[in-house]
């Protein structure tokens, strides 16, 4: 089984990225929480990962934090949430927010992530509100490169749609988050978007 990864950052999209390791590239499955942290593509990446073999497919699932790879793990032990849905959760709300959503038994906050709907809300709080890894302070995350607006738009308005937003909610989001962080990063529009969406 595959546990870490060392090496160059070929390509970075909102859920998956590429990295090369001693010239041998892994595709690898990344929640937002864990793309906000990652440096320009030709930089060096670690990552802790999460192997999935299945007869015909073998998927690698990378976290930047111990305590990503540790929701993530109780997330796919729940019945019924496989590792796209718990990949989604990670997406769509902070670790930290997540642990607090499940102590509080907000099903609400829950339910507001794409894929999620009231019955695997409810599992998740049940099945994990007593076994839940202890938040660890996060690292802010390192700021991307500006953009001009347009490009960043269309930037944030592609990975909400991959993350499962109908295409009108997605937009309105964009363009409120692009209005709310004129200095055009990437990353800061796109938490800005989701606020929008949680709300």
């Amino acid at each position: 089984m595959i546990a870490h990864l060392r090496g160059l950052l070929l390509e970075k999209h909102p859920n998956r990225i590429i990295v090369d390791v001693n010239g041998v590239g892994y595709d690898v499955a990344v929640p937002l929480s864990t793309f906000y942290g990652l440096a320009d593509a030709g930089a060096e990446v670690a990552l802790r990962i999460h192997t999935v073999v299945r007869e015909d497919a073998l998927a690698l699932y990378g976290f930047s934090t111990r305590l990503e790879l540790d929701l993530f793990e109780r997330l796919i032990s729940v019945s019924g949430i496989g590792p796209k849905v718990a990949l989604a959760v990670l997406s769509g709300i902070e670790p930290a927010d997540l642990i607090r959503a499940i102590q509080q038994q907000d099903l609400a906050r829950l339910t507001a992530i794409p894929g999620v709907g009231k019955k695997t809300s409810e599992r998740i709080v049940v099945e994990l509100k007593d076994r839940l890894p202890r938040a660890a302070v996060a690292e802010p995350p390192a700021a991307g490169a500006p953009a001009a607006h347009g490009a960043v738009r269309d930037d944030v308005l592609s990975a909400l749609l991959n993350l499962g937003y109908h295409r009108p909610l997605a937009e309105k989001a964009a363009d409120t988050a692009v209005k709310a962080t004129p200095e055009g990063d990437f990353t800061r529009t796109l938490r800005r978007a989701l606020q929008e969406l949680s709300k």
